[in-house]
């Protein structure tokens, strides 16, 4: 008979590959002798030193051959990193697997997805073990968000899932962690069966589904945002480098550098300055500086906090509250640039002439201290001829000059032409308790402007740095629009009796010719929407085809670390290409950065549907208690089944069904973004005012139903019969609730 160790050490040696007949084999047991090997291996079980899995056996702690992983990072040189998803937290933290991506044309994971893989031989580096993947799998998801609603009497209470795809669950009452009927919370499921609702207990309560918090929390379930780190990442924040020191960066302390941010902004991560240029060799030119703060110094490659960083992507922005890329002690305290504090930056100096076009620039890794921390307003105001203590020190020696070197900027974006679109964006003021309080588009100051096109420009500065030093980086990039949607806002301008040119390359300055033209007009809104609509979406890539949308060459996010991870590879690049130190982006990585660039613009466009959907959920909310109101609006969407229509007030969304609209037969006409009457020929087109009554407020799905009231208008080369007319706004209401009453009464004679 072999020893206990011998056992243990061949069971070590083949991980998850021996069971008990496979340990007989290999010693030799035959017969009556596996009755004491049978004996022993139930003893070390008992004892702990072994695990049982499927016929198999295991040590504590070790991993089956085939396993499971949730893919959570990429490591310093840009592979995948997973963590099983079925680990016992008490035999300590999960095993790190660098996880390598099947051959051929199989679908390639990426950073949140699940997968199958199978354990090698190979090195695996930094990580415990190594894996090939077998099989990418669909995501499950763990736990279940809903609304929590109480029966009378004594039945428990169960759970009214957000996701209508979802069961509803009975509740476990003995542990509701305070929540209330009503409130929002997770559950878990605890027991399922053939009979009976499923059981669950709630994980976290959230609140009241009125508030702000509980809002966005469905929005960030939905789309499977990350929003709780872990403790190993606050841990490394907490325990981050200490403030940086001057060491062997630049003194820029003595340049009066300020931030220019909104009102309640809680990171400040750009600060700027202007000054005319005085070498005598460029006449009524100016010197531009924009530091930024230097995260790189903070989150190092292959680190927790960069992985957690990689995973995030972004910030996401809800209208009370901010889900950070990096925890607050990075984002708020170390690399936020606070006035009258010594911050460590990466910055750039760059030099444009009297039209604003730049003739240089160099980067530096530099200490700095903000000489103040400015609001858009603050700033615009003092422009404006009203100071304030503050700005009253700062205006002619700071603020005057930021807006000369503006204005010199002005003028090399004008001559460059990017695409002008006129699209406000609507705001939502909370109340103290978290509800709406109202929604309004802010002004667009001058302020807002300047900051965007000094950043502007750094960013160009800094792609075109690394693409001279060869240095790999993610540019970006928004390419032009498809053949396709050309086409279609070719019909489009068509029934507005405007041309698209049919041949050649389109440039912006096409765009914005047509824009002009109707400004100012009724159809203003409509253009601006279609143009919009046709125009393909900005992403991050390692191949440069340059950014259309702002007609420029080479274009990399540079400004932002703080919220953007692209930020962080493009600073590690500089540090890198420029030698400015041991942090920047590691050897290797140009082959994991497509991969990376789409990891990341899936977390962008991930965002904005988690931000988008929450406006909607809370204006929906808002909305609830006006249901039969009457409002004023604009049709934003056309499609075969209905209208969209955007309220101008609010700014609220809504939908009008095909099937309310009075009596005649729609048809949707893609080419002019209409529909079209049948028998009268009344149309409602995008763009188009009208007046609808609020049928219905869904504030879970953040949605609302709208009855459109007022009358379509009738084109001049209209297929409308002899003599119909369309309706007043007195006789289509008749008329719908005449449709109504039809329509139920054919459903009690089908039943």
């Amino acid at each position: 008979m072999p020893s206990r160790e011998d056992i243990l050490a061949f069971i070590a040696d083949n991980p998850g590959k021996a069971g008990k007949r496979e340990i007989a084999r290999h010693f030799g047991i035959i017969g009556a002798a596996r009755i004491p090997l049978k004996r022993m291996l139930r003893e070390l079980s008992d004892e702990g030193l072994l695990e049982r899995r499927q016929k198999r056996l295991l040590r504590p702690g070790d991993l089956p051959p085939v396993l499971v992983v949730s893919l959570v990072a990429r490591d310093r040189d840009g592979e995948l990193l997973g963590e099983p998803v079925d680990w016992d937290d008490d035999t300590g933290p999960a095993p790190k697997i660098l996880v390598l991506t099947a051959r051929g044309k199989a679908p390639q994971p990426g950073i949140g997805d699940r997968a199958l893989i199978r354990l090698t031989d190979a090195d695996e580096g930094e990580a415990d073990y190594t894996g090939r993947v077998i099989k990418v799998l669909e995501k499950r998801q763990d736990a279940i968000l809903g609304i929590m609603r109480a029966r009378s009497g004594t039945h428990p209470p169960y759970l009214e899932p957000v996701d209508r795809k979802q069961r509803e669950l009975d509740i476990d009452p003995s542990d509701l962690k305070g929540a209330e009927d009503g409130d929002l919370v997770s559950v878990q499921v605890t027991r399922t069966g053939r009979y009976g609702a499923p059981r669950a207990s709630i994980v976290e309560r959230f609140g009241s589904m009125k508030s702000e918090k509980a809002v966005s929390e469905i929005a960030l379930h939905s789309h499977g945002i990350r929003h709780v780190f872990p403790a190993t990442v606050e841990q490394e924040a907490e325990e981050a480098a200490p403030v940086a020191t001057l060491g062997k960066r630049e003194d820029w302390r003595q340049i009066p550098l300020v931030t220019i941010d909104p009102p309640d902004a809680k990171d400040h991560d750009d600060a700027v300055f202007a000054e005319p240029d005085d070498s005598g060799e460029n006449d009524g030119g100016h010197v531009l500086y924009v530091a930024i703060a230097d995260v790189a110094h903070y989150v190092r490659p292959g680190s927790a906090l960069d992985r957690e960083a990689h995973m995030r992507g972004n910030s996401v922005y809800f209208p009370d509250r901010v889900i950070p890329m990096l925890p607050e002690r990075i984002s708020n305290v170390l690399c936020s640039l606070r006035e009258k504090e010594d911050r460590p930056a990466l910055a750039v100096r760059m030099v444009i002439d009297q039209n604003g076009r730049k003739i240089a620039h160099t980067f530096h890794r530099v200490m700095m201290r903000s000489a103040a921390r400015l609001s858009y307003i603050q700033a615009q105001k003092a422009i404006d001829g009203v100071t304030d203590e503050k700005t009253e020190t700062l205006l002619d020696g700071v603020l005057k000059p930021l807006w000369d070197g503006y204005h010199a900027l002005k003028k090399a974006r004008d001559a460059r032409e990017p695409l002008e679109l006129d699209l406000p964006e609507r705001k939502i003021k909370l109340k103290d308790d978290g509800t709406v309080d109202h929604v309004f588009v802010p002004e667009r100051l001058e302020a807002h402007k300047l900051i965007e096109e000094f950043m502007i420009l750094a960013n160009v500065s800094a792609a075109e740095t690394l693409e001279k030093k060869k240095t790999p980086l993610l540019y970006r990039i928004h390419d032009a629009s498809t053949p396709e949607k050309l086409e279609n806002l070719k019909e489009f301008l068509s029934t507005i009796n405007m041309k698209l040119p049919s041949s050649g390359g389109l440039r912006p300055s096409v765009f914005n010719g047509i824009l002009a033209k109707v400004k100012d007009t009724p159809e203003a809104h409509l253009v601006n929407e279609v143009v919009l609509r046709s125009q393909a979406q900005a992403e991050y890539a390692p191949q440069n085809i340059g950014h259309f949308g702002l007609n420029l060459r080479r274009y990399a996010h540079f400004t932002s670390p703080i919220r953007r991870y692209a930020d962080l590879i493009v600073h590690r690049g500089l540090i890198r290409a420029l030698g400015l130190g041991n942090d920047g982006l590691p050897e290797g990585i140009e082959t994991k950065l497509e991969a990376i660039g789409a990891e990341i613009s899936g977390a962008e466009r991930r965002a904005m549907l988690a931000e988008r959907d929450t406006i909607d959920r809370l204006i929906a909310l808002w909305m609830a208690d006006k249901v039969g109101a009457e409002f004023s609006g604009r049709i934003a969407g056309v499609v075969k089944s209905g209208l969209f229509v955007r309220l101008e007030d609010s700014g609220a969304d809504g939908f009008v069904p095909a099937s309310t609209i009075g009596l005649d037969y729609y048809r949707y006409d893609e080419g002019s973004h209409a529909l079209i009457g049948d028998k009268t020929g009344e149309t409602y087109q995008l763009g188009d005012q009208v007046t609808v009554r609020l049928a219905e407020a869904a504030p879970f799905a953040g949605a609302l139903r709208f009855e459109v009231l007022s009358s379509g208008r009738v084109a001049k080369n209209s297929r409308r019969k002899t003599g119909a007319k369309p309706r007043s706004p007195r006789k289509r209401a008749a008329a719908k609730t005449s449709k109504a009453s039809a329509r139920r009464t054919s459903g009690k004679k089908k039943r």
